[in-house]
């Protein structure tokens, strides 16, 4: 895709400015936004390995994660 030029920036600038676009919705917040303080980001080995291990024991990667956090809190106490 090009890039704009400086003037159409402007010129798209002024149009959104002068007539914001609509914002439609229901007003019920939406996944992120409902799991704001869970959503986690995992680097690439841990990822794979997840995956990997989820399609292997026919799991879903929060059953594994769930799992796992379940040992280390039996450990623990």
């Amino acid at each position: 895709m090009p890039k704009m030029t400086d003037k159409e920036a402007k010129i798209l600038a002024d149009k959104f400015a002068k007539d914001p676009p609509k914002v439609t919705g229901d007003g019920k917040s939406g996944f992120f936004m409902k799991h704001k303080g869970n959503v986690i980001i995992l680097d690439d080995v841990s990822a794979t390995w997840l995956r990997v291990t989820s399609e292997s024991t026919h799991k879903t990667p929060s059953d594994i994660i769930g799992e796992m956090i379940r040992e280390k809190m039996a450990v623990a106490i």
